[in-house]
């Protein structure tokens, strides 16, 4: 066997849990370091080679916790189910974490630095909100030293603080509207579109043991606002949101073909990374150059299937990072698929159905698509994540298949062109992408605008008042002239609503 081969990586172990209200009571789910115990040893227990899976293990990576903060929690891991990895990692956040540490646990194999590797993901912050709302602080073993800041992947830009640009239901519509406006859909046709969209994903979560969620629904229960499905930011209903607090955890097990060999995984079991990609968009919404499109997913896809040597026809099954619509959205259009393509776009029923727990829901996705190419030996297998907002991109592709050589070695992914983004707007300007922001009472509170001056500079906008915020969810704002008044730090927009009707309506 030439080293190439011996050196493939395959992942051969996953498991995932989710713990249901209904099942665990008041007592919630068990703090994060017992999920993530229990899910790693089940995962060694699905390569079907016994303990010494688990002994094998040389790296060990938890995806960063938002429901708890240990002093040191892949340690604390190791120690908890009895494993001594000469390497263990705490990792950032971001939708594409899982992703990347998978990858970069797969070139150490390649390099013959590593042989076997877990990645382990779960949050329990649904039990935490719980105990919020009962006015019960959450407390778990192993408190740090000293609270550690959130780890921010980019800092703040001063334009975003100033108008609050931070939630990613806010800053995912921003891009939804933009794609709408560009193809000319309607306000009505484009959120219609959406509902189709989640009513699919919801089709296969219904059939998911591990959704939280595990409901189909019609495409206007999802698409119609009312009293359970209020707006959150056009054109977003709730039921097209990411849902993060859930008590979910995941984990898988890389190892080499030569260690799947050594240590008794039967052949069945294996899924061989057969390629990957990675590129970046701008860090800020508003630096997007097209705020309609990620050129990004575009390079991350081709190169991880150049590398599988197939094309997007090739694949069989998808799991696209589905937080919002314009991420999903935006992976077809790089792909050249449409989002009623028969294959499906998601193994799990996607994030407002299974559930998004923090930066982990990769690993579930990385453990169902292994599931699913089990069940369909030979088939290609295509897993994203997306990261920030709409910032990195991550692209795998997987076959039970082992590759005939070693895949070509990604680069380093080039910069993203950006258009300058500027705190300070006055004067005209046009509007490239907006959205209304809504209350928990599903009333509009402010219209936010992405702006561009005619010299070519970005910036933010806001609004308030009240028929602008009505005007803005019936007609296209995107693509109109407006005023811009610099008010303090905060831009606040004018519209008169000349014009009317002549952008996508």
């Amino acid at each position: 066997m030439s080293r190439p081969e011996a050196a493939a990586p395959c992942l051969i172990g996953v498991a995932t849990r989710t713990w249901r209200p209904e099942e665990v009571g008041e007592a919630g789910a068990p703090e994060p370091l017992e999920m993530w115990a229990e899910v790693l040893t089940a995962a060694a227990a699905d390569a079907g080679a016994g303990r010494g899976v688990l002994d094998a293990i040389g790296s060990l990576a938890v995806v960063y916790c938002q429901t708890w903060q240990y002093d040191d929690a892949a340690a604390r891991l190791a120690g908890r189910v009895g494993v001594h990895p000469a390497h263990t990692c705490n990792t950032g956040i971001g939708g594409t974490v899982p992703a990347l540490t998978v990858c970069d646990a797969a070139a150490a194999m390649r390099r013959g630095e590593l042989e076997v590797a877990a990645v382990v993901s779960g949050e329990a912050l649904a039990t935490r909100r719980a105990r919020k709302r009962r006015g019960e602080p959450y407390r778990a073993s192993f408190p740090p030293p000293q609270r550690a800041p959130f780890p921010f992947e980019a800092p703040f830009h001063p334009a975003e603080v100033a108008h609050e640009v931070f939630q990613a239901y806010l800053t995912f519509a921003l891009f939804d509207t933009a794609r709408r406006a560009h193809l000319g859909v309607d306000l009505d046709g484009y959120r219609t579109e959406l509902g189709h969209l989640w009513a699919r994903a919801a089709r296969v979560a219904a059939e998911n043991p591990d959704a939280w969620f595990p409901q189909a629904r019609r495409p206007e229960e999802i698409a119609t606002p009312g009293p359970d499905n209020r707006m959150v930011a056009s054109p977003y209903t709730k039921r097209m949101v990411a849902i993060m607090d859930v008590d979910m955890a995941a984990a898988v097990l890389l190892a080499t073909h030569e260690a799947a060999d050594r240590l008794g995984v039967p052949p069945e079991r294996r899924v061989y990374l057969r390629g990957a990609g990675y590129a970046l968009d701008p860090t800020y919404v508003a630096e997007h150059p097209e705020m309609w499109r990620s050129p990004a997913m575009g390079v991350a896809a081709a190169e991880a299937l150049g590398a599988a040597g197939i094309g997007v026809d090739d694949v069989a099954h998808f799991d696209l990072y589905s937080c919002f619509g314009s991420s999903v959205f935006f992976a077809l259009d790089a792909l050249g698929i449409r989002p009623d393509d028969p294959r499906g776009f998601t193994v799990t029923g996607g994030l407002p159905s299974h559930g998004g727990p923090g930066s982990g829901y990769v690993t579930h996705a990385l453990a169902w698509m292994v599931r699913r190419l089990r069940e369909d030996p030979g088939a290609h297998g295509l897993v994203s994540g997306v990261g920030m907002h709409m910032t990195k991109h991550a692209y795998t592709c997987w076959s039970t298949d082992p590759p005939r050589a070693a895949p070509p070695t990604p680069g380093p992914p080039p910069q993203p062109e950006v258009r300058p983004l500027v705190e300070r707007l006055e004067g005209p300007v046009t509007m490239l992408a907006a959205s209304v922001v809504h209350g928990r009472d599903g009333a509009p509170e402010r219209l936010v605008a992405v702006c561009e001056t005619a010299d070519g500079s970005r910036g933010y906008a806001v609004a308030t008042d009240p028929d602008l915020l009505a005007a803005a969810e019936e007609v296209e704002l995107v693509g109109r002239r407006a005023q811009v008044v610099a008010d303090g730090g905060v831009n606040r927009l004018r519209w008169d609503g000349e014009d009317r009707g002549s952008v996508a309506r």
